[in-house]
Order: C-alpha cells, then structure tokens, then sequence
C-alpha cells in the first residue's frame, strides 16, 4: 500500500514565518517594547514618546488619533510627546494601541475573506475585553490588552505568505471548514494561533503571553490550567456577543461557567467587563477609520 503523507501546498517555516513578519508595519512590534517600558513604574514619559518616535509612521498615527474624538480635549496636538503628556501613563497605551491596529490592518485578509473593518474592529474590541478582564482577574491588563490586541497576527502573515500564490480553490471555504484553524493547518501546516506565537516570541513579547496565546482557544483540557488563556478566551466571548467574532472563530468562542472559574472570574465580574470594553470601544471605533 502507497501511504503518501500529506505536505501542505502552502507550508510555513518559524523562518518564514518571521520574514513574513518584518513585512508588516513596524508599529506592532514596537507595541511590544512599549509594555515593557509601561511595565516599570520609574518609565517617564519622554521615554515613552522616544519609542514611539522609533517608528514615524506609527508617531504620525498617534498625533493624528490624539486629535480624534476619541482622545482629544479639545486642544489641538502637533507631537508625540504632546499626545503622550496629554493622555498620560494610563492611557498611552489604548492611544498607541488604537494607531497600531489602525496601521497593521491596512488591507483585507483576502485568503480568509476578512474585510479591513472588520478586523480592525475585532481585533481592538479583543484587547479592550482582554484588558478589563485581566484587570479583575488579577493578569497584567497591558499584556493582556496587547494579547488580545494583536492575537490575530499569525493570521496576517499567513495571508501575507500565500496572497500572491494562492489558487481560489484554496482559499478559506466556511462550507469546507467551520474553523480557520483547521483549514490553516491543512493549507500551512500549522494554525495561525501557533504563527503568532512564533511573532511574539521573536518580538520579546513576555512568555506568559506567549504561552497564554498558545492555548486561548481552549482545545483541550490542560489549556484551562492557564488563567491567562481563559481571559484571553472570555474576551473573545465578548467580541462574539458584539457580533464581532471573525466567522472562522466563532466557535471557540462560547461562554461557559468552566472558563469563568478558570479564569478566576464570576459572572458580575465578566458583565461589568464586557460593559466596560463596550464602551470604550464605542469611544474608539472611528479612530481606526
């Protein structure tokens, strides 16, 4: 018998994977050295604003968000380091978040058949819900909100990778395939959850996050072991209840009295968090635009 083992016509490498990566605009990656610097208290904000100075096009972004409704007071902004003492410690990274996903997402996911608003929405309501869970949770809410901010980049290389050379027959089919994840492995050899894992790791992202991102989806029981995957998952419960979830995820996204506890949560402390992530998305939402 002739037992030929299935290659993926599409196969990604962790090496392919990261030259896909640097691709991307650069303001993600620099979203990661920012919770870093946030993460010690002694960090000024002349500090901040250098970072985020790194990367021009990302500072062009952030003095033209400030400017929005959504974090203006009505005094007009000219630099960077106006718009981060104006939003101050606690706030500078919902503003830099906001201009990341707004930079990163400059096309549809043609390959998965994702609109660019609808990514770009989804992906800032999973990290405004990552990051008010965490908080009650116990979890680093910055890391958290950055998880969930850019949880999707696997996602992005993959599309970015086959683009070019993908046969439409290939591409995602939600008759075919109910979850991105199995047609990803299928088309690349892997998921886009494992893709951006490899991101994180070669961005120095904290390795709670990366382990974090690694089991979110929940696919198997040890994955509830880890509280910061359950929050991650629960934000995507909220998303899902937004009508924000991306067709392929849905149904990873399902709440359950077994996450909550997992996460270290209970019921009130979910609601006021969805509650609260709601309405600072609505705050929000135009600045991606």
């Amino acid at each position: 018998m002739n037992c030929t083992a299935h290659v993926p016509a599409y196969a990604l490498t962790r090496e392919t994977i990261l030259l896909h990566a640097r691709t991307l605009p650069a303001a993600a990656q620099v979203l990661g050295g920012l919770c870093e610097l946030l993460a010690d208290a002694n960090t000024d904000l002349d500090r901040i604003a250098a970072e985020i100075r790194l990367e021009p096009t990302l500072a062009s972004r952030v003095i033209k968000i400030s400017n929005s409704a959504a974090f203006s007071n009505g005094q007009r902004i000219g630099s960077v380091d106006d718009a981060v003492n104006r939003v101050g410690f606690g706030e500078v990274l919902r503003l830099v978040g906001t201009a990341t996903v707004a930079g990163v997402v400059d096309r549809a996911l043609g390959c998965y058949g994702i609109p660019v608003d609808r990514l770009r929405e989804s992906m800032l309501l999973h990290g405004l819900a990552s990051e008010a869970l965490a908080t009650r949770a116990g979890i680093d809410p910055r890391t958290a909100y950055s998880g969930g901010l850019l949880r999707a980049i696997g996602m992005m290389v993959m599309d970015h990778a086959a683009r070019l050379r993908m046969k439409p027959d290939d591409a995602y089919d939600s008759a075919r395939f109910s979850r991105y994840q199995d047609w990803e492995v299928e088309r690349f050899g892997l998921s886009g959850v494992e893709a951006t894992a490899v991101v994180f790791d070669e961005w120095r992202f904290p390795p709670e996050l990366v382990a974090a991102v690694q089991e979110h989806l929940l696919t198997r029981p040890s994955s509830y072991q880890d509280p910061f995957a359950c929050v991650l998952n629960l934000a995507g419960c909220i998303v899902a209840e937004r009508g924000l979830a991306l067709p392929g995820e849905a149904a990873f996204w399902e709440f359950s009295p077994e996450k909550l506890a997992a996460a270290g949560l209970d019921e009130t402390q979910y609601t006021k968090s969805a509650n609260q992530a709601a309405a600072s998305f609505e705050r929000q939402r135009e600045a991606l635009f």
